[in-house]
């Protein structure tokens, strides 16, 4: 039967043997929100919106939701005339079918269902309750509206995806809100991003990664300095420069002068060496279906690039490229280094060799180097990255799996599998 919900006057059987439709509500056009909630199963929709056809009845809003096989299904629709008859039909044909509905007079429809400002990404390993509710909180105490939510990843990680509402009256600046949850997803364990709403956020064409440590396990230099011997004081530096406490180019060529005298063909056996960072594939196999433009801008060499290039069948690399003399690495960098400028440089080349706006690009980094690359770009992520990085991009992902950066551009798992379905690439890794 139709019953209370909510604030809203509710119309249906019980309220006409009460008497209780004014004839002012009858002669009017009356605003009202139909819900059905029970298991899902085919005709359920066909069901309603014949009963609300029969009754003339005008679609204003719709939105659906199912949660393991239980459905809740909302119409927001326009009656004229006495809404009673409407509501008494429902009564007849919805319970019928084993489900429930409720019905209840609205307002102004165009106030009910507000525009929403921004998306937020929730990723975690699991996303405990506890978790949610403090992101939640944090957007309750900046009087931002979660106006939907659903789930766009199962696999690797769990990820939701929030669309949210700002206040009309002392909205937050998109800085407040980005460091608001900034801070809750330091306190809940969880990564959290934050987009505007809009054109903007759909439309991201081209994309760039860093390579060492992040479409790649590890970091080339060190690997390559183990053949010399001198790993562990390579990695030192590594670790200063990516931290920003050391120039990038001065420490590119400290840590390649170790490598003078080694053979070149260490470089063809780091290179078949080379691991990529789970989800790697997946992320730029994907995004190429999507038409998006791939590629890599390194501090690393190029000859080991190459063989990434091949293998993903990227449109564009920028690295540094290694002197061989006689058939043995001579531990200098010929032509211009690609440091932290120069990163900025080639992702500003590269959108511009394809004539796509620099707002629809994305830029992937983990160091220091990498952050004029991320600020330049219209969406710069930090993957596990440093804190300094992770603090200046537009959003930090911490878990392992690179496709989660897919997550953060709306495209869910489903719509992954089922591409890859469909050219038997199918499978799950064991976590």
């Amino acid at each position: 039967m139709s019953r209370p919900s909510g604030d809203g006057q509710v119309v249906g059987a019980a309220a006409t043997d009460n008497g209780s439709v004014s004839a002012a509500l009858a002669a009017s056009r009356t605003t009202l929100l139909v819900t059905v909630t029970g298991p899902d199963f085919p005709g359920v929709s066909a069901t309603l919106f014949t009963v609300l056809a029969e009754h003339g009845a005008e679609m204003l809003d719709v939105q659906q939701a199912t949660i393991h096989g239980h459905l809740t299904l909302s119409a927001l629709v326009g009656v004229a005339g006495d809404p009673t008859r409407l509501a008494q039909s429902l009564d007849l044909a919805i319970p019928a079918l084993g489900l429930a509905v409720t019905v209840e007079t609205g307002g102004d429809a165009s106030s009910v269902h507000p525009y929403s400002t921004h998306v937020v990404s929730v990723l975690g390993r699991p996303i405990a309750a506890a978790d949610f509710a403090e992101v939640a909180r944090t957007l309750a105490s900046l009087r931002v509206n979660i106006d939907r939510v659903r789930r766009v990843a199962d696999y690797p990680v769990t990820g939701l995806e929030l669309r949210i509402s700002v206040p009309g009256v002392s909205p937050p600046t998109d800085a407040a809100l980005r460091q608001a949850l900034v801070g809750a997803s330091q306190r809940a364990g969880v990564d959290v991003a934050v987009q505007r709403v809009g054109i903007a956020q759909r439309a991201k064409r081209l994309i760039v990664f860093d390579v060492d440590s992040t479409l790649v396990q590890g970091e080339v230099i060190e690997m390559l300095a183990a053949h010399a011997g001198r790993e562990a004081e390579v990695r030192a530096v590594t670790e200063a420069a990516m931290r920003g406490e050391i120039d990038f180019a001065a420490s590119l060529h400290r840590r390649v002068a170790t490598l003078a005298g080694l053979p070149a063909s260490c470089l063809d056996d780091v290179a078949a060496q080379i691991q990529l960072t789970p989800g790697a594939r997946t992320t730029v196999r994907t995004l190429k279906r999507l038409g998006f433009r791939c590629g890599v801008v390194s501090g690393g060499f190029t000859h080991v690039i190459d063989y990434l290039v091949a293998d993903l069948g990227l449109d564009y690399a920028a690295a540094n490229e290694l002197e061989i003399v006689d058939g043995h690495l001579t531990g200098r960098v010929v032509g211009e280094v690609v440091d932290r400028a120069g990163k900025a440089r080639a992702l500003l080349d590269f959108a511009a060799r394809y004539q796509v706006p620099v707002e629809q690009t994305v830029a992937v980094g983990d160091g220091a180097n990498d952050l004029d690359m991320l600020a330049a770009a219209g969406l710069g992520i930090a993957f596990n990255a440093k804190p300094v990085v992770a603090a200046a991009a537009d959003t930090a992902l911490s878990s392992p799996f690179l496709d989660a950066v897919l997550f953060v551009l709306g495209v869910t798992r489903d719509e992954i599998e089922v591409a890859d379905a469909a050219e038997g690439l199918l499978r799950r890794v064991p976590l």
